[in-house]
């Protein structure tokens, strides 16, 4: 119990705390170029409801936070909350200073500023992890094929590399996934480029049917059979008293088999475990020179809402990626200051394309709607990479900046994408777009994005029941 409390004070606290940046950066967007643009700034709020916390910052703008940390808004001079300009309300004297008096482009560009400013964070946080971590991983190289898999059938082989997906190079397991799941929900033939153990370079088509459409977690590598160098299944200690201990399993053990069934790697291993809470497995272990059968029993656990499953009371070998991976299949990249930057543009770009792709195939039924996901989740999953280290947070919050900016972009009246529309028709029509059509355009845009949020909730609550 108090286990859970904690898990669910750190998802919370995470969640505010995530959002609270992309939310400020945002905003902050919106107001750096509306006071460029001479526009008087009334208000920079970060959340909405009622205010914790109020004061008056230059030219008389009243910052704001308030407690529901989901948005935030920035209220300009002659701009209401509709966004629909009411320029009778402003006084002749300050007329130039507002947001109605302005052109169009100046709107625009007022507007673009907010999504702008999260593909700047985004390209930022990888500037840095580039510059702090460099950039490494493991070579794609097939470690196996499971029987009568896609993969197998489509003739690749054990110890082929895998060079390019569709084209695109690719140096990393994490780089083959990131351009595997582009396709996802498609139909047609994923090209792989590969390099064979006698170093021919060919491609490779693996024929795809509405491809992973409807996985909630999709895992295009493990969907095609592949099997990726992973974490061998060594014992690195195990609990006193525990099934482990009582069955005989000690540091240093690498399971061969359990009930005759080879144990590959530790998830392999994992999975046998949890798979049989409170029966009896013949395991197999390497110890030295030689092999050893032992009797293990583990102990039935329960989580809420999730099926029985079994533990022994062991964990992993710890050791670094260096120490686990052959140095002929790790890939380390070292950056500087200015080297680092073309790859952070990069990644923001292709992630951008991901994002906006996965939106597109959503609208048009390639992909289930049950992959959007709410506040429920992103709160656990910006818990969880908090506790994984400061490096895995900041993936994840240059990735979540990168949604935050496409979603905006889109054209649907309410998000800054549909302001800009209007900005544009405003530019073509030589007037601005009536106020009846903006106040219709901002109903719809506030039904379409209230529908989406009660289906990410609904989503979030179907995956924690």
């Amino acid at each position: 119990m108090m286990t859970m409390i904690v898990q669910t004070f750190i998802s919370v606290l995470a969640l505010i705390v995530t959002l609270g940046i992309l939310v400020t950066i945002h905003e902050f967007g919106h107001y750096w170029v509306a006071r460029r643009c001479g526009v008087k700034v009334l208000r920079f709020s970060v959340g909405f409801g009622r205010a914790i916390k109020t004061w008056k910052g230059k030219d008389g703008v009243e910052f704001v936070i308030a407690p529901i940390p989901l948005g935030g808004y920035v209220k300009m001079l002659g701009q209401e909350d509709t966004k629909v300009a009411l320029p009778d309300d402003v006084s002749n004297f300050e007329r130039h200073l507002s947001f109605s008096s302005k052109s169009p482009l100046q709107k625009a560009l007022i507007a673009v500023a907010g999504p702008a400013a999260n593909f700047l964070l985004a390209i930022f946080v990888f500037w840095v992890l580039n510059l702090s971590y460099g950039e490494s991983g493991i070579a794609p190289v097939i470690s196996g094929l499971e029987d009568e898999s896609p993969a197998l059938l489509a003739g690749l082989k054990e110890g082929d590399e895998i060079l390019a997906v569709d084209g695109k190079v690719t140096l990393t397991w994490q780089q083959v996934n990131l351009h595997m799941l582009s396709r996802l929900g498609e139909t047609g033939d994923l090209r792989l480029t590969i390099r064979t153990i006698s170093n021919t370079t060919a491609d490779v088509n693996l024929p795809i049917q509405a491809w992973m459409a409807d996985d909630l977690e999709p895992n295009p590598i493990s969907s095609l059979g592949i099997l990726q160098f992973s974490v061998p299944p060594v014992i690195g200690g195990v609990i006193d008293a525990g099934p482990a201990d009582k069955g005989g399993l000690r540091a240093g053990d690498t399971v061969v088999s359990v009930n005759g069934r080879e144990v590959g790697n530790w998830s392999s291993w994992v999975k046998e475990i949890r798979a049989n809470p409170e029966l009896e497995l013949e395991v197999i272990v390497q110890r030295n020179d030689n092999q050893i059968s032992l009797s293990l029993v583990p102990e039935v656990n329960y989580e809420d809402g999730a099926p029985a499953f079994g533990t022994i009371g062991a964990f992993a070998q710890q050791a670094s990626l260096s120490e686990l991976v052959p140095t002929e299949m790790q890939r380390n990249i070292v950056f500087g200051p200015i080297s680092a930057i073309m790859p952070a543009l990069q990644e923001t770009w292709d992630k951008s394309l991901f994002v906006l792709g996965a939106i597109k195939k959503m609208v048009i039924g390639l992909i289930s709607v049950k992959n959007i996901n709410g506040p429920i989740t992103i709160a656990q999953v910006a818990g969880e990479t908090a506790t994984y280290g400061l490096e895995i947070y900041l993936g994840f919050l240059a990735l979540l900046s990168i949604s935050l900016g496409v979603m905006n972009l889109l054209p649907i009246p309410v998000l800054d994408g549909g302001q800009i529309l209007f900005c544009f028709i405003e530019a073509v029509i030589r007037r601005p777009v009536p106020e009846k059509i903006q106040a219709w355009g901002l109903q719809l845009g506030l039904f379409i994005i209230s529908s989406i949020m009660i289906l990410a909730i609904y989503n979030d609550f179907n995956r924690f029941l």
